[in-house]
């Protein structure tokens, strides 16, 4: 490759000024990520936040109902993800691979997500700001009848929710834990054990 040839390069092989800034925002908004990681309650707070100034939004503007509607089904696709194991306890052969137990006494082995819960706040962020930047445009307002949108997403909530649940009941796996288990009594050492 000769010199310049490379992506984000002047002729002269250092970085562009374009790309030396928008790898210094790229930068400077993973670290806002990195930063915001443990704080999951204000993280869905704000998020719930922006949802509500977002319908509002749509209230009063009363159009940009098919941008609604697709980012209703963009959170379920994402919420269907957040709720399935990462290896399919369907797609496995019982000799081959990790799988969930199915029986009181099997080895315990803990629900790992195909959408963590970080990644499936950060999509569903993105989701929101960029249904909110689509409302500013007349191009994605198109006239439809709303109510037949509000019924086909609400039977198709239905539809794959009793999917996923009879998944769920068949391979026996909760997508939700209540924290960390802890134990009453004493070690055999007589100690306590740690709570």
């Amino acid at each position: 490759m000769s010199e310049g040839d490379s992506v984000g390069e002047s002729i002269h092989g250092k970085p562009s000024l374009v790309a030396a800034f928008f790898t210094r925002i790229g930068q400077v908004y993973q670290s806002w990520l990195d930063k915001s990681t443990p704080f999951y309650a204000v993280r869905w707070a704000a998020t719930l936040l922006l949802t509500a100034v977002y319908m509002i939004r749509v209230y009063i503007l009363q159009g940009w109902y098919i941008v609604t509607y697709a980012l209703g089904i963009y959170h379920l696709n994402l919420f269907i993800a957040f709720l399935s194991p990462k290896v399919d306890p369907s797609l496995l052969d019982e000799d081959e691979g990790p799988s969930l137990p199915t029986k009181q006494n099997e080895e315990f082995r803990p629900f790992i997500r195909r959408l963590p819960e970080f990644k499936f706040w950060h999509s569903a962020t993105k989701g929101i700001v960029i249904a909110m930047i689509c409302t500013f445009f007349d191009a994605f307002n198109v006239p439809v009848f709303w109510p037949i949108l509000v019924m086909y997403f609400i039977m198709l909530f239905c539809i794959t929710m009793k999917r996923q649940i009879k998944h769920m009941i068949k391979y026996r796996y909760i997508p939700f834990t209540h924290g960390k288990r802890t134990y009453k009594g004493k070690d055999d050492t007589g100690k306590p054990f740690a709570s």
